[in-house]
């Protein structure tokens, strides 16, 4: 068997040997021919050949192609797409993403960023295109599933944590650069945003991930400021290279990404995704008239290769097995997480005695119903769905908890049979909620074959079905999109009211990725938790916590308001809008109004109590608070310290930080927070810098925003 090395294994190596990825990427790219080089810059499947491979065998069920050259042994980016898993083959499906937001916990999702990027190697992959870090703006956002939270330094935090988890085996992509928070309108809207509210508020989580060392960034539909996300060199070239010193590849969204090939390859757009399409048909031309340069194919393409010899002289470890998918391993780990984001956010007393948790031990029969407790609904049908092998639902999971007891179900809407079963239980549990078709992402023929958009398709190769037109897209998704409310069905509402009527133990499980107001029922029912889509293991998770197998430890990574009057603007349909620095928690607290449930709310099965903290200053822009955790009930609990600060300048709270801290009953931990300046940060334009605050800082050492039983110290900044 030959030993001999492909050049890119050479360039490799020599990267390995010290050489700087820039120049070896050089050398490789001076092989090439001119078609090679050409191919670097978009996907490697004919547009329409890959548009009827994706309708026949569905979406990204193995890696896409970008730049692979097996003359030059070049593997090219190998996509798979996310976040709550792996999008190819039956991988694990881990809770969405703003379920495992609601962690609060970096190191639990980087332990989820190893095993997904585990998963996506062992298929063959090396470009995981899945920490989506967008800011939901509002709750009606129709992917909210697929982002963090609210808040731009959980946001950040978290989105580092998975990189740096799927980078131990696979390149690491963050998306959608940038504001892109509304889904119907994805393809029209222009975003209009100041230039200090986009860096304070809508860039600060990419500028994180950045510094960690992700190795693509993809850019968004959206237009920003007058120019598509997927051409704008004040986007692609100025802030992200320029300001922030990122050394990886662009990519666009696929298909409708970018308008113009020339416009775009100008602007620092690398690699078009996810075929041979508008690039393949324009650049030829665009080369001969100069309105784009070879210098910037060179420049492009040499980046995607120093990203793959960067990214390859790190890692020299075997491919894992296939064996390692969706494995006990790995579904324990899912089972861990799901249990970990469910936040109890009521909790009353029944007859003396809190509601929740269950006690297996007495409990004789359990009521489950809603239309949702025995369905598989972890998340929605589009590009971030995951094929899991095997889903536990509600019901499945509370009857494997619950051997000796009676578990029924009534899955129907009917609250009245509902009712009449609830009344016969010790217990009901109603999970209610929504799916696929009220919320994800949303596509539709009225969109992917408007005029604009069906311009950048190529011509249909002679003998194609026109039929092919029609289904261009991320393949046509015509349910879910931005949500139409903020609310419940009116079915579920009156099945809740109707249960809670019946049997005075009721506990409702809200499955949803984000803030559903609950204010016409919530007060009627003892036991209310936010259950989320939670993955192939939801629920067994759901009911390790109904039953106190682990502590109810999640936290709101949103805050949900009372009223929609309380929200920023929204329009699914609007074709332009403005961003300003107002929206969630930041918003209400500027309006004066209580929310329902604050940004970082939950309640725990204990108590506990915090002692006098104390700052200082750790760095230029970092902190640490010690404070004292004091379990004082009578179980072992996890709490999350959270850190609030405000200035004399600004009085209105921001996240500067945050640690879950497991407590054992009756112990105390000594926990040291991480304090980050940046939330507190002004942008300059003159220096086009974020700028610290000057003199003192009030810290908030708290349960959640707005803690009145929060414990308060001073960093000192001068």
């Amino acid at each position: 068997m030959s030993t001999t090395l492909t050049p890119y294994e050479q360039a490799v190596q020599a990267v390995r040997n010290g050489q700087a990825a820039t120049v070896a990427a050089r050398a490789l790219y001076d092989l090439m021919t001119d078609d090679e080089r050409l191919g670097l810059l978009d996907g490697d499947q004919e547009f329409w050949a890959g548009m009827t491979e994706m309708m026949q065998e569905g979406y990204n069920t193995r890696p896409i192609l970008h730049g692979e050259v097996t003359r030059l042994g070049i593997p090219g980016l190998r996509f798979s797409d996310g976040p709550r898993g792996v999008v190819m083959g039956h991988s694990t499906a881990f809770p969405v993403s703003m379920a495992r937001g609601a962690t609060w916990d970096v190191d639990l999702e980087e332990r989820v960023g190893q095993v997904i990027g585990a998963e996506v190697a062992a298929q063959d992959g090396n470009f995981f295109a899945g920490v989506c870090i967008n800011l939901p703006r509002h709750p009606a956002w129709g992917r909210a599933q697929e982002t963090y939270a609210e808040d731009p330094l959980l946001l950040g935090d978290l989105g580092a944590a998975l990189t740096r988890g799927v980078r131990r085996h696979v390149m690491a992509c963050a998306k959608h650069y940038a504001l892109n928070s509304m889904e119907n309108a994805r393809f029209t809207l222009d975003v209009t945003c100041a230039e200090d509210v986009m860096h304070e508020v809508y860039l600060p989580h990419f500028r994180r991930v950045v510094e960690e060392g992700v190795d693509g960034i993809m850019a968004s539909y959206n237009s920003v400021n007058g120019e598509w996300a997927g051409q704008s060199r004040a986007l692609l070239t100025d802030i992200l290279r320029d300001d922030w010193g990122f050394e990886g590849v662009t990519v666009s969204d696929f298909i409708f990404g970018l308008r113009d090939a020339a416009t775009s390859l100008e602007a620092g757009l690398d690699i078009e995704e996810p075929f041979r399409q508008q690039r393949a048909q324009h650049l030829p031309q665009a080369l001969a008239d100069g309105s784009a340069s070879w210098e910037s194919v060179r420049r492009s393409g040499e980046r995607a290769l120093a990203t793959q010899l960067r990214f390859a002289a790190e890692h020299d470890e075997a491919r894992p097995s296939i064996d390692i998918v969706a494995s006990a391993e790995h579904r324990a780990l899912a089972r861990e997480v799901a249990a970990r984001s469910i936040v109890l956010l009521r909790n009353e007393q029944v007859d003396g005695t809190p509601v929740l948790p269950l006690d297996a031990t007495t409990l004789r029969s359990l009521a489950v119903v809603g239309r949702l407790a025995d369905l598989p609904n972890t998340g929605d049908h589009g590009s971030s769905d995951v094929r899991a092998p095997e889903v536990v639902t509600a019901l499945a999971g509370l009857r494997a908890a619950l051997p000796d007891a009676e578990v029924h179900n009534a899955p129907d809407d009917s609250p009245e049979a509902a009712a009449a079963l609830a009344a016969r239980c010790d217990v009901a549990v109603v999970v209610v909620g929504y799916t696929a078709d009220d919320e994800g992402e949303f596509t539709d023929a009225t969109a992917t074959n408007s005029p604009a958009i069906a311009a950048l398709y190529p011509p249909l190769p002679d003998g194609t079905d026109p039929a092919h037109v029609a289904a261009a897209g991320e393949l046509s998704l015509g349910t879910g999109g931005d949500r139409s409310r903020l609310t419940l069905r009116p079915e579920d509402e009156a099945m809740v009211l109707a249960v809670a009527a019946a049997n005075p133990r009721t506990i409702v499980a809200v499955v949803a990725a984000g803030a559903v107001i609950t204010e016409t029922w919530n007060r009627e029912v003892p036991g209310l938790v936010m259950a989320w889509y939670s993955g192939m293991e939801g629920g067994h998770g759901l009911a390790d916590v109904l039953l106190g197998a682990v502590d109810a430890s999640g936290r709101l990574p949103f805050s949900i308001p009372t009223s929609e009057a309380h929200l920023p603007e929204f329009d699914r349909d609007a074709t332009a809008i403005t961003y300003d620095a107002w929206h969630g928690q930041r918003l209400l607290d500027r309006l004066g109004v209580e929310p329902a449930f604050p940004l970082g709310f939950g309640l725990s099965y204990t108590q506990v109590e915090l002692g006098a903290p104390t700052a200082r200053r750790t760095g230029e822009e970092s902190g640490e608070v010690e404070v004292a955790v004091r379990n004082t009930g009578t179980r072992d609990g996890r709490h999350v310290v959270q850190l609030y600060g405000t200035t004399e300048g600004d009085p209105v709270r921001a996240l500067i930080g945050y640690a879950p801290v497991d407590v054992p009953r009756g112990s105390t931990v000594t926990a040291r927070v991480p304090l980050s300046l940046r939330p507190l940060q002004k942008w300059d334009a003159a220096t086009r810098s974020l700028l610290n605050p000057t003199g003192d800082v009030r810290v908030e050492v708290a349960a959640y925003s707005g803690d009145p039983d929060a414990v308060v110290t001073t960093l000192s900044l001068d």
